[in-house]
């Protein structure tokens, strides 16, 4: 009954986004179905925000669409449309950057924080495909514009601490803006202990260590034209992994690039922004630090990725168009040492990744025609050249034992188009796309040799014959709108042809001590996957409202198996007090036992859960300057549970008290 009751609470109550901050905002002159979450801790004006210092990991969590899957307490992998990250077109303000781990360790978004970002910006399907091809979508993390507002020196500092794990966290920021002239640095350190699940359980080798150096500089050259350097590093050490065998002893990167802006009042020609970008990424795996293997490993990898971009956006009569020319190209390089328990015996090595050139050169258009105040309609294309060379000869031996006729070079061509239609009233708001697009293969996918996948304890074999993987999708949004209540539905469908999936061969051994067997990666013939939610919210007054969302998800392949990692049904509402300077909010979260699990793929089936936050906030005036204060509880009542989402079923933490202080100096 209880379960029943709280269900039908957060059915009552259900919307796209609750936290104060993360906001859902639909682009006025296209029809994207986009989320944008306002992230910028250098924009500390709203204290509704949960926590000023948390990390992407917890924003991006915040989203309909979005699950963050768990390996640890650090570096979650976002999963898009109940897609993974290999099927996801993610950037940092749209250069390519790719990480240097095979076990995904090192995800895109762990290479960044909260003080590099201004927003991070959300779109489905192919609608996703400005800066790269995808099949689920994409996820571009904006970096702040430079801003000449001639204001002089401002500084701000972050202090952030919470109790469970001894999380402690200190952010430190510098700006300066003139009329030709801006530049910001500023810094972030994080450090958590092992952190405790409920009842108390501590999750052994949930450490981490990081902190994040960002400079930002800018010139305008004229009223029209203006220069931007950005550069970015990042270095996470002593980083445990509780739901793998090994853990991280440095995670670095560096990401550079240089950017040309031109913006005019002219009546077609509105903005032109080009950009050269470098990052370089270094990952190390080791199991130093767990007591009993049965043999020890060192698993460095590395990824340098050069790239640029040009995007233009052009408007004439009622045509709205963007135009993104960009390339990069990517190496991508992995091994493994094994150190036999008899010293006597000699080291053995291998190449996972054996030394994988890419180069890709693409054109994205796009155009939205507005038929009237009220209808627009708007179509996509984008056109690619892909090209993976093994440029390691040892590696590509390896891999013509289980594929003979294969060569060092394979091209591969990639397009992706959409089509959308969307009518806005005053009382209700529609969208609805099609769309069709193709993927490469990921590296592991492509050239992986014998990679360990503790999830279903099986080692992956990649496939360089494998076909592009290509996606049918149909997507609607409606928004209604009643006086103070708004009540919404998002669905989007999925036909993947081609769904590169790890399939078991009997006929290999494994590599890896204790592994079940070996998984070539295929494609199926196809896949299908299914997302709806419903979406509503109610302001009882000026300074009460009601939130809250719930979402169904189904995904099969042609096997008639179930996929891995598809969300059960999801629920979570709020009750939200605020004034002009105060803020409390009282959140229910909660999924339903996941009985539509992929026992093939590892999955077992994941009880139900339902866990309480509440989440209070000040802003104020000291003199000239201002005070953000935020602090709450989270896992109120201490639940010890897991989700679907965490790697080998590490449990969540338990209850977390926390406190922000944010003083910015005017």
């Amino acid at each position: 009954m209880k379960k029943l009751t709280i269900l039908g609470v957060s059915l009552l109550f259900s919307t796209l986004t609750i936290a104060q901050e993360t906001s859902t905002i639909k682009e006025q002159d296209t029809t994207k179905l986009e989320e944008i979450i306002i992230i910028g801790r250098r924009k500390l004006s709203n204290y509704r925000q949960e926590k000023t210092l948390s990390s992407i990991d917890d924003y991006l969590e915040k989203s309909n669409r979005i699950t963050m899957i768990k390996r640890g307490n650090y570096a979650w992998e976002p999963a898009l449309n109940n897609m993974v990250s290999d099927r996801l077109a993610i950037t940092i303000d749209g250069m390519q950057i790719f990480g240097a781990c095979t076990d995904k360790m090192d995800p895109i978004t762990s290479y960044v924080d909260v003080s590099n970002l201004e927003k991070v910006v959300i779109t489905s399907g192919q609608e996703g495909t400005e800066n790269a091809h995808s099949v689920g979508g994409g996820i571009d993390l904006k970096l702040p514009q430079s801003t000449y507002y001639d204001s002089g020196l401002k500084t701000s500092i972050d202090l952030g601490y919470e109790t469970n794990g001894n999380y402690s966290v200190g952010g430190l920021d510098i700006e300066y803006s003139g009329n030709k002239f801006y530049a910001n640095l500023d810094g972030i350190y994080r450090k958590s202990d092992n952190f405790e699940a409920g009842n108390n359980e501590e999750v052994l080798y949930s450490q981490f260590e990081k902190y994040n150096i960002s400079f930002q500089g800018g010139y305008k050259l004229s009223k029209s034209h203006v220069l931007d350097a950005n550069i970015i590093y990042d270095r996470a050490t002593n980083v445990g992994y509780p739901a793998l065998p090994m853990d991280v002893s440095l995670a670095e990167a560096t990401i550079v690039s240089l950017k040309h802006t031109y913006k005019s009042d002219s009546a077609r020609i509105k903005s032109w922004e080009s950009k050269l970008y470098f990052n370089t990424i270094t990952h190390i795996m080791d199991d130093s630090k767990r007591p009993d293997v049965p043999i020890r490993m060192d698993m460095p990898g590395w990824s340098d990725t050069f790239g640029f971009y040009s995007k233009a956006t052009f408007k004439k009569d009622k045509h709205n168009l963007l135009f993104n020319f960009n390339g990069f190209y990517n190496r991508s390089l992995a091994e493994m040492t094994m150190y036999p328990n008899d010293t006597s015996q000699p080291a053995m090595f291998m190449y996972t990744w054996p030394d994988i050139r890419t180069l890709y050169t693409g054109l994205y258009v796009k155009d939205a025609l507005a038929l009237n105040e009220k209808e627009t309609i708007s179509a996509s294309i984008r056109l690619g050249f892909h090209n993976n060379k093994i440029a390691e000869e040892a590696g590509l031996e390896s891999l013509q034992i289980f594929y003979p006729d294969i060569e060092d070079s394979k091209n591969r061509f990639l397009i992706s188009t959409s089509a959308n239609y969307e009518l806005k009233h005053k009382a209700y708001d529609a969208t609805f796309g099609l769309g069709y697009g193709e993927r490469a293969p990921s590296v592991s996918e492509g050239y992986g040799f014998f990679l360990f996948n503790s999830f279903d304890n099986y080692d992956y074999i990649g496939n360089p014959t494998l076909k592009n993987e290509k996606s049918l999708e149909a997507n609607i949004k409606a928004n209604y709108y009643f006086k103070d209540f708004k009540l919404g539905i998002e669905s989007s469908y999925f036909h993947i042809m081609n769904y590169i999936i790890g399939e078991i061969d009997e006929s290999l051994s494994p590599m890896t001590i204790g592994a079940n067997g070996v998984r070539v990666y295929e494609g199926l013939n196809y896949a299908n996957i299914f997302n709806v939610y419903l979406n509503s919210t109610y302001k009882i007054s000026k300074k009460v409202s009601l939130n809250g969302t719930i979402g169904y998800n189904h995904g099969k392949g042609s096997n008639d198996e179930n996929l891995p990692l598809i969300r059960p049904v999801t629920y979570l509402a709020e009750i939200n007090y605020s004034t002009s300077n105060f803020n409390a909010a009282l959140q229910l979260d909660g999924n339903s036992t996941q009985n539509k699990y992929s026992s093939n793929y590892g999955e077992d089936k994941t009880p139900a859960y339902t866990i309480l936050n509440l989440n209070l906030g000040h802003s104020f005036l000291l003199k000239d300057n201002k005070i953000i204060l935020k602090y709450g509880v989270e896992n109120l009542l201490d639940k010890n549970y897991s989700t679907f989402a965490d790697w080998n079923n590490i449990p969540r933490q338990g209850r977390n008290f926390y406190l922000n202080i944010s003083y910015v100096i005017l």
